[in-house]
């Protein structure tokens, strides 16, 4: 009895202690968000938006609408300025559209439905040891970043080796030498160029696997030849492949390895991202801002990255 008394007499506490609380939500400030970069002989690709109101009624809405569309932006390199044109992305080459999808994340043929306008240009292209400055020019505030394609690191001796225990699933290994002295990071993406009978290739982009996927940098073997081991970073759609060997090629595929380096602020941000997605969700993970290479109050990054290709087939 005692005991029911007690905690009637708590109840009764909570109950008339019960209030009201408004909370103030702090004001929402758009900031530019630049996604832009530019590889050796590709053109430049750069997406331009407004940080979204996630305490907007309609946030679906708010996104769509996010995109910038009056923008003046400049590339300039060597002296010579190039003014960016601000078109539907089906409008421009074939090689930028799959580079932008490569960007989402999405398949080629999905990113050609979307009715999203890019920033590009059709003549200029990146070029080996240059440095580009980006311009922009959006409601009277100029953004300016600059990255510069680094001098690329081949590969060594790439081969597919089968894995143990099984006669048709393997991984890619290779080794790389550092060059040394200085800092190199690093960025794997591979496709597979099987020709299927469409006519058109197993993989149309590149991937990379989830947050930016497979970068790194040589803190720990510098001047070294290091062992590395690729996986297959396609999306897992192949219902023919054993769920055991969904990361692994396949005997009989063709793979296109592609390893580009890139410079240490375009390391740092794509480090921080995938750092960011790991951690999405873990209360216990310690906080991670993205870094920027966006001087003026943008967010963002503006990358540069100088790829080597390597065709590997996967056969013994």
């Amino acid at each position: 009895m005692k005991q029911l008394i007690l905690l009637i007499f708590l109840v009764n506490i909570l109950i008339s202690c019960t209030k009201e609380v408004n909370i103030d939500i702090p004001g929402y400030k758009a900031e530019l968000v630049v996604d832009g970069n530019i590889e050796t002989d590709g053109h430049p690709v750069i997406l331009l938006s407004q940080a979204a109101n996630v305490y907007s009624e309609s946030y679906v809405e708010t996104y769509l609408e996010s995109f910038v569309t009056d923008a003046i932006v400049k590339i300039v390199v060597d002296g010579d300025t190039t003014l960016l044109e601000y078109r539907l992305l089906s409008e421009f080459p074939t090689s930028t559209q799959k580079k932008f999808a490569e960007m989402l994340r999405v398949e080629y043929d999905e990113v050609q439905q979307l009715p999203i306008k890019i920033y590009s240009s059709s003549t200029l292209k990146g070029e080996v040891g240059k440095s580009y400055h980006l311009i922009i020019d959006f409601k009277g505030k100029i953004y300016t970043s600059t990255t510069t394609i680094p001098q690329p690191t081949p590969l060594n001796s790439l081969q597919w080796v089968l894995e143990e225990g099984s006669e048709e699933y393997g991984l890619i290994k290779a080794k790389l030498s550092d060059p040394g002295g200085k800092f190199d990071a690093y960025k794997y993406d591979s496709r597979r160029i099987n020709i299927q009978s469409n006519g058109e290739s197993k993989d149309e982009t590149y991937r990379a696997g989830n947050g930016g996927g497979r970068i790194f940098r040589d803190r720990y073997f510098d001047g070294l030849t290091v062992d590395l081991t690729f996986k297959n970073p396609q999306k897992k759609k192949d219902s023919t492949i054993n769920d055991d060997f969904k990361r692994y090629f396949r005997r009989g595929d063709s793979v296109l390895v592609k390893l580009s380096k890139l410079d240490q602020n375009t390391y740092d941000f794509f480090r921080l991202k995938r750092e960011q997605l790991e951690n999405s969700g873990n209360p216990f993970a310690t906080p991670v801002n993205a870094k920027t290479n966006i001087i003026g109050g943008g967010l963002g990054i503006w990358a540069g990255f100088s790829p080597v290709y390597h065709v590997v087939y996967c056969m013994e």
